[in-house]
Order: structure tokens, then C-alpha cells, then sequence
């Protein structure tokens, strides 16, 4: 028993250690420009392991030197309550809970109707012969989408500090985090840092390095549709790196361009 409980205690003080090193982490940033994120080095790394090369474009931009229009975007597209949660917001969990119940559900029905119908198939067609092939099995429904509820600081967190795997754990250190980035640095500073790390492409991180990459031109002068259209791309930013000109983009982007003039900035 005493071994057991040396091992506990030595996992629950490495816990904590853990968690005040995150403490002092996030303490530096109140006064220190991070350089990267572990999403960014984790990106660096698969880059160069599968293409032997390193496109990389990132420059630090200060709050004041990013576009407002960017920031109006960013946060009716992303987290339009981001300056009043407290780093989670609980309606869009709840939310993102109920739809993501509802598509499974309904992903569970039509496979169930897709088994039914196959085993009605089976017994209607005549008998065969035992070297007869094996009936190919129904093919399975495609999985449902998951929807996130995730805020910007909860964003911030995951990219920072965490990898991209999905477990209990993760979201709870995530969730822990989360609340360690409001307690200690204000929103200005959560956006700021968001803003110039968050990723826009293969390589392509933060808000000048995609100003630069799709328009030319610094983060300070995009215009509202510049920065609505970078807004799109945030969820499946290498899918529209490829499609920057899409309809999709173009709709989507209007739709976010009307929403800006409610955004409310820290």
C-alpha cells in the first residue's frame, strides 16, 4: 500500500509542478512577446519531416498596429461574447452539446435503417450456393460532424501549451489553462497574442504574416472584407488557403462583414 501511495503523491506534486510552470509561463507574457506556440512547433516539425523543407512566415504585430476590422471579425466570427465570459462560454457549450447529441443521434438512425434494409435485401434474395462470395456489408454512415464551443482564450490555451489529441485530460488542462489566461492577463493581451499566433495557413501564422500572404499589404491596413475573409478561414485554415476566392469564403465573409459592427472590443 505504501508504494501505491508514494506513487500518488509523487504524480499529484508533479501536477502541480506542472501547473505552477504554466503559471509562470503565462506570468512572462504580461511583459514578453511568446516566440512560438507548442501548435507551431508541432506544425514546424511535421513540416520539415515531410516535405524536407520550412516555409515559415510569422512577424509580431503590437495590438495597435493590427487592424481593428481584424479584431472586429476575429471576434464575431470566433467568440462574439469574448469580452464578457470569463474564458468559457457556457451557452455555446451548451449548444455545441446539443447539436453534436442531435447529429449523432441522427447518424445512429441511419445506420440502423442502412442494417435494416441490407438484412431485408438478404432474406428476399434466393438462396445460393455455399461457394457463393459473402455478401459485401453495408457501408457505414459517414460520422457525424462534431461542432466545438470553444472561445478564443480556450483557443489561445490549446495552441499554446497543448497538443492537438482529443482526451478527457487535455480538455481539462485546457479548461485549467483557460482560466490561469483570464486570471492573470487581460483581454487586450489575450487577443493580441491570439491575433499573432493563431494560424492562417501552411506556415503562415499570425496577422501580419496573413496580411502579407493574401493581401500585400501590413495588418494595419486591412479593409472590413479583407479581414472577414482571413476571419473564414480561421476554423480549416489550409483548406482555404487553396480556395481564398471561393464562393463559400465570399458569402461567409459578407456574413461576418454585416456582424462586425456589433463586436465589441477590449
Amino acid at each position: 500500500m505504501k508504494p501505491l501511495l508514494r506513487w500518488l503523491a509523487l504524480v499529484a506534486l508533479a501536477a502541480v509542478l506542472l501547473q505552477v510552470f504554466f503559471v509562470l509561463r503565462i506570468a512572462a507574457m504580461l511583459v514578453i512577446d511568446p516566440q512560438s506556440t507548442a501548435f507551431e512547433r508541432s506544425e514546424a516539425w511535421r513540416v520539415a519531416s515531410e516535405k524536407n523543407s520550412l516555409r515559415w512566415r510569422q512577424q509580431w504585430s503590437p495590438y495597435g498596429q493590427i487592424s481593428d476590422h481584424l479584431k472586429r471579425a476575429v471576434i464575431a466570427s470566433e467568440d462574439d461574447g469574448f469580452t464578457n465570459h470569463d474564458g468559457v462560454d457556457w451557452n455555446a457549450l451548451e449548444k455545441a452539446w446539443q447539436k453534436n447529441a442531435k447529429a449523432q443521434e441522427l447518424a445512429a438512425k441511419a445506420e440502423a435503417a442502412a442494417q435494416a434494409k441490407q438484412a431485408r435485401t438478404a432474406q428476399k434474395s434466393p438462396s445460393k450456393s455455399s461457394t457463393a462470395p459473402a455478401p459485401t456489408p453495408p457501408k457505414l454512415t459517414k460520422p457525424a460532424k462534431v461542432v466545438g464551443g470553444s472561445t478564443i482564450t480556450q483557443q489561445l490555451a490549446k495552441n499554446l501549451f497543448l497538443s492537438g489529441e482529443r482526451t478527457l485530460l487535455r480538455k481539462g488542462q485546457e479548461f485549467v489553462l483557460t482560466l490561469l489566461l483570464e486570471a492573470i492577463l487581460d483581454k487586450r493581451r489575450i487577443l493580441e497574442i491570439y491575433l499573432n499566433s493563431v494560424e492562417w495557413g501552411e506556415g503562415v501564422f499570425g496577422a501580419e504574416a496573413a496580411a502579407q500572404h493574401y493581401f500585400r499589404k501590413p495588418a494595419a491596413q486591412l479593409s472590413a472584407n479583407e479581414a472577414a475573409r482571413l476571419a473564414v478561414m480561421l476554423p480549416r485554415p489550409k483548406y482555404f488557403e487553396k480556395l481564398p476566392h471561393s464562393s463559400y469564403v465570399a458569402g461567409r465573409a459578407a456574413v461576418i462583414e454585416r456582424r462586425m459592427g456589433g463586436a465589441e472590443l477590449p
